[in-house]
């Protein structure tokens, strides 16, 4: 494989027609006082709609975009976009981040510098790591897969063959939630060179064993909520995982109905505009927008769902560390220990489900002590 440096460029024609399909957006009815007892709330939406249409700068985020290497290379037919880091450290390990939906590349630029250079950041220059952050095939400018079968055990393998493309022989990954999957499949490959994973959860439940329910401790069973309130709002998966091509023509069509499509995602778990910041999300949205990816990310949960890739319970045995945060699915390490060789667990008292995001300092401190183990 051969990878081709990759800036991104986009029209003002396209920006452009989104403003004006912004300005044009047919508003739904809502039940006045509901909020978001229904979905995403009207008057929310109104506001972010407008503040997108013009105030947001999609060219600020192009930019900071474009400052770090980019490149794009064909796996399996399937292009993918990556940014590639080296460290300025000669012994940095190779590291995979890999983003979850609906998000992208852009959750990791807080913990880039941090990771990649740690001595610029107060950090042991022993920790330091060459990072490797792909667009998951069907995400961002990875563009549209053009097969089916690209399921998260798929990618894990084309990951295994960037990396070696890349000249890699021996490194970790990372991911978290639709990244977490694809993370854990490359932890059950086990392809030579691979000497860790590091996942934010593993979606492990519990099999009905006598006692099990006893071992868990009281963070375990404070994610209980957690658990609760996920399932009340996964409405998004059970349409992902059947019918994406469905909610693709909606979603390529209006980008008040992607916006809103993801909004409701990143604004639950505690992962309110105080957390991310209006811009980001908008960040999010203009990216699955100008790319023509909001249904294709979706394609994702349809071949999990026909295959069982990130979800079967086949023993990953390569070493994993596991960082759980509170506002999160706050995984249980005596059901996760059934399949995982877990080496290494670490909760914490703040950050959520994109832990990137809204505590990446505890992130980065987490991922450093983890892969310590392998250098």
């Amino acid at each position: 494989m051969s990878a081709k440096p990759f800036q991104i460029n986009v029209s003002e024609t396209a920006i452009a027609d989104l403003r004006e399909r912004l300005a044009r957006t047919s508003w739904p009815a809502a039940i006045p006082g509901a909020g978001w007892h229904y979905g995403v709330g009207l008057d929310a939406m109104r506001e972010l709609t407008d503040h997108w249409r013009t105030g947001y700068d999609w060219r600020k985020t192009e930019a900071a975009l474009n400052a770090l290497p980019q490149f794009t290379t064909t796996i399996d037919g399937q292009n993918v976009h990556f940014i590639h880091v080296r460290s300025p450290e000669k012994n940095a390990l190779p590291l995979i981040l890999t983003h979850g939906w609906p998000s992208s590349v852009m959750e990791f630029m807080q913990v880039i510098g941090p990771l990649s250079d740690p001595r610029a950041h107060g950090g042991d220059p022993a920790d330091a790591f060459d990072l490797v952050i792909p667009a998951i095939p069907g995400y961002g400018f990875s563009g549209p897969v053009t097969e089916q079968g690209w399921d998260s055990a798929h990618v894990a393998k084309a990951w295994d063959a960037l990396a070696r493309s890349l000249g890699y022989t021996r490194y970790g990954a990372h991911g978290g939630d639709a990244g977490g999957l694809v993370t854990r499949e490359l932890g059950i490959l086990k392809p030579e060179g691979l000497v860790g994973v590091h996942l934010l959860q593993i979606f492990a439940f519990p099999s009905g064993a006598p006692g099990e329910m006893e071992r868990m401790d009281d963070f375990e069973k404070g994610g209980m909520a957690n658990l609760g309130d996920w399932e009340k709002n996964s409405g998004y998966a059970a349409i992902q995982k059947s019918r994406p091509q469905t909610l693709a023509y909606g979603l390529s069509d209006s980008p008040a109905a992607q916006l809103a499509w993801i909004a409701d995602f990143l604004m639950s778990f505690d992962l309110g505009l105080d957390h991310l910041g209006r811009d980001y999300l908008l960040d999010q949205a203009t990216l699955y927008w100008l790319t023509g990816t909001g249904g294709s990310a979706a394609n994702q949960y349809f071949e999990d769902a026909r295959s069982g890739a990130g979800y079967r319970e086949d023993r990953n045995e390569t070493p994993t560390g596991v960082a759980v945060f509170p506002y999160d699915f706050r995984s249980v390490r005596a059901f996760a220990e059934r399949s995982t060789n877990i080496v290494h667990w670490s909760q914490f008292d703040r950050g959520g489900h994109f832990a990137a995001l809204d505590a990446p300092d505890l992130l980065v401190g987490d991922l450093r002590k983890f892969f310590r183990l392998f250098r």
